[in-house]
């Protein structure tokens, strides 16, 4: 019997605690944790992903989300959670009125996060580049510039005080050494002159003890400030630069599968602070150069110390705001939108770019212009490509973000430059193998300070076929995972092998971001196994580039990674929710196969991807005879256009063998290890058949069903010619079925 399926939100609440943290880590800065709690059955019934590509159907579900979450408060008991959920209803509608695709994108990014870590869970193992971004050590490192972030933006606001206090303290002793200028001023008797001259004299003495702490005061602020300034530059440099770097090293991981990038709206705040900081300190300091005017004297800190804090103070806010203006989404079809750093010629593409800086005071007209390409690298570039589609865009205030300026290039566009004698590609590295790069520029300027601000995108690939894809995403994939440098347009010129626990980290990234569940460790070791032959230990074996991706598997018409991508693409499109429940085995070599089988009941199976045909999966079930030999029996593979017809699902539970004339049965009876099939499969079954009921109309009910004949049939002796069945069921599988193909056979 079919069972119920558990919601993926019920599987994460089942998780250990460090996987939870995980959760809570990526929801913080996404979508409100409460909202997914309360809708669970709702929002994973529905298709994010396609919404994430079709801006009315993400109007659609996100106006239905509104509903979801208001029909649900009305309904909720509880006042305290009915309180959050109507906030949450107004956050979501303010924060995402004007871009609906977004909350698409971010719920499906969620989703797919969720999976991943449910897969993680169950294979226990995470990969070296996954633990070194999910480790407390980095939690730690964060909190610890949250601290310092506020501990500066605290310094500051004293000295704010500070300067105030100086201030005063100046206008007290101005006004006591104008009035002593006045009453020297006034001529008066001998006696008022003796009298006068003991009373200026106090005065003299209280202006010079004024004048004394004035200068201590003044000594004591700049003291104070060139501190702050000194901690301010520590941290850019120690700490604020290295998490930018993390994050970007974060980006290009979530780029290739790894986990959901988070922590933007984090980095903003520290960006944001820390320049509002710099920008309040050189105002103080501008202060400081009007007090000069009005009060000052031999030895004077402020004149002697200022020019050099300015620039300082200047020096350091140009670098951080240059080091702010950031590629929030690289470049990525909407098509394809798992697969961002690949753009194929005069196909829309989309990118996006941020000012990590939120300040009031900037000038909101701030133009960014995007160029293909702006710096190739030195020698012949092979193809060249211009952006046929408006390349200038204003940034505007985000509400979705905090308030940050940003711009999203949503339409843009390629077409290749031709020139007369030249044929396309004739270097020696292929078309998906060169690498090019959009840049973006823009000029910020601030309080008399102007600002060249200027940042690139990670390298792409550039196709003009889609039958270029899966060579073009090894690459990206080979780039990001071994290179950190945002530049290296040469990479592929001398491209560095990989360890095989880095590139099996990845392989299990592909699963898991695109068929929602990642590869075990007897996956992987086989993979392993495949690519590099048997060996004690895989993990530091080395990989060639070339190994991976261009040559051929021995035997084989098609190199490893062809035979893996075209494994996903059938995943994806008509084994995913089998996959997903862990039915599917999928990795397994036959002698591995045999040995898991040979002593389980007969009718046990287990489902495998095909070694021989790309994109191809089979199964094989063991038979006990009484002799005690076991027999192993597997099937052609069953293919993407073969699956097209019939629910992969229905196969295994309408399949029959033909054997020795004998009415078809199916073979199949328990999953390996030993759970009975319908328990299985049942939840996935799409057509049921008819059973007992009387259908008044004047044919027989047709069903498909998946056969399969025995090879070397050898008939049953029988002194009539005609098969022990009836006429009718002869006729349609003599002439109609083919070995190992599905057909109509007619219901008795």
């Amino acid at each position: 019997m079919p069972v119920n399926r558990m919601t993926q939100w019920k599987q994460i609440q089942q998780l250990d605690i460090k996987f939870l943290e995980q959760i809570d880590y990526f929801y913080d800065d996404t979508f409100p944790m409460e909202a997914r709690q309360v809708l669970a059955n709702w929002i994973e019934g529905q298709d994010w992903e396609a919404a994430a590509d079709h801006e009315s159907m993400a109007n659609v579900l996100f106006n239905n989300l509104l509903m979801q979450l208001d029909r649900h408060c009305s309904q909720e008991p509880n006042f305290l959670l009915r309180h959050n959920l109507k906030r949450i209803t107004h956050q979501l509608q303010m924060k995402y009125k004007s871009n609906h695709v977004q909350v698409a994108v971010i719920i499906s990014s969620c989703l797919r996060e969720e999976r991943r870590i449910i897969s993680l869970a169950s294979i226990q193992e995470q990969g070296p580049l996954e633990k070194s971004m999910q480790n407390s050590e980095a939690f730690e490192r964060q909190k610890n510039l949250d601290n310092r972030v506020a501990v500066i933006r605290s310094s500051v606001q004293m000295m704010d005080q500070a300067v105030k206090y100086l201030e005063d303290m100046q206008d007290d002793f101005d006004f006591r050494y104008k009035t002593l200028q006045s009453r020297e001023a006034v001529r008066v008797s001998t006696d008022s002159v003796e009298r006068n001259s003991q009373c200026t004299k106090q005065e003299v003495a209280l202006l010079q003890e004024i004048l004394n702490r004035l200068d201590f005061k003044r000594k004591e602020i700049l003291s104070k400030m060139t501190d702050v300034i000194k901690e301010i530059n520590d941290m850019m440099s120690t700490q604020l630069n290295l998490e930018l770097m993390d994050w970007k090293r974060r980006q290009q991981i979530a780029c290739i599968g790894g986990p959901v990038l988070t922590g933007m709206d984090q980095l903003q705040n520290w960006f944001t602070v820390t320049a509002q900081s710099l920008f309040q300190i050189k105002r103080q300091l501008d202060k400081l150069g009007e007090l000069i005017h009005k009060v000052t004297y031999e030895s004077d800190p402020i004149p002697l110390q200022r020019p050099q804090m300015e620039e300082q103070v200047k020096f350091l806010i140009y670098h951080l705001i240059k080091s702010s203006f950031v590629v929030e989404k690289q470049p990525c079809m909407p098509t394809h939108p798992q697969k961002p750093l690949i753009i194929k010629t005069q196909v829309q593409f989309t990118t996006k770019v941020r000012l990590l800086v939120k300040l009031p005071e900037v000038d909101y007209q701030l133009k960014v212009k995007t160029t293909f390409d702006k710096d190739p690298p030195p020698g012949k570039v092979n193809r060249q490509f211009f952006i046929l589609t408006q390349n200038t865009k204003v940034m505007d205030v985000e509400e979705s973000s905090n308030g940050c300026l940003s711009v999203e290039f949503r339409h843009l566009q390629l077409k290749e430059k031709k020139f007369n004698g030249t044929k396309g590609n004739e270097g020696p590295l292929t078309v998906t193998e060169e690498l090019h790069s959009l840049s973006f520029e823009a000029q910020f300027c601030l309080q008399g300070m102007t600002i060249d601000l200027s940042i690139c995108s990670l390298p792409l690939v550039v196709i003009s076929n889609v039958s270029q894809l899966p060579a073009g995403w090894a690459s990206v994939m080979w780039y990001n995972l071994l290179t950190d440098e945002p530049e290296n347009m040469c990479f592929f010129s001398n491209p560095p092998r990989a360890t095989w626990s880095q590139l099996s980290e990845v392989l299990s990234w592909q699963f898991s971001s695109f068929a929602g569940r990642g590869l075990n460790k007897e996956q992987l070791s086989m993979l392993g196994e495949k690519l590099l032959g048997q060996q004690p230990v895989h993990n530091d074996c080395q990989v060639s580039w070339s190994k991976f991706c261009k040559e051929n598997i021995p035997g084989k018409p098609f190199s490893f990674w062809i035979w893996q991508d075209s494994i996903l693409d059938l995943i994806k499109k008509h084994l995913l929710p089998v996959w997903i429940d862990g039915n599917i085995m999928g990795f397994v070599s036959k002698e591995t196969e045999r040995a898991l089988l040979r002593e389980r009941e007969s009718g046990t199976f287990l489902l495998r991807f095909s070694e021989s045909h790309l994109g191809g999966i089979t199964f094989t079930w063991v038979e006990q005879a009484d002799n005690g030999e076991a027999k192993f029996i597997s099937v052609e593979p069953y293919t993407k256009n073969r699956l097209s017809a019939l629910p992969f699902a229905d196969i295994i539970r309408d399949y029959k063998v033909i054997a020795d004339g004998i009415v078809p049965e199916n073979p199949l009876k328990f999953l390996y290890p030993d759970i009975p099939k319908d328990e299985a499969f049942g939840k996935h079954y799409n057509s049921q058949q008819s059973k007992g009921k009387i259908h008044i109309f004047p044919y027989f009910p047709m069903s498909l069903i998946p056969i399969s004949t025995l090879p070397n049939v050898t008939p049953l002796p029988c002194s009539s010619p005609e098969p022990p069945m009836s006429p009718g069921m002869f006729h349609v599988l003599s002439q109609q079925l083919s070995p190992f193909e599905m057909a109509a056979i007619s219901s008795p």
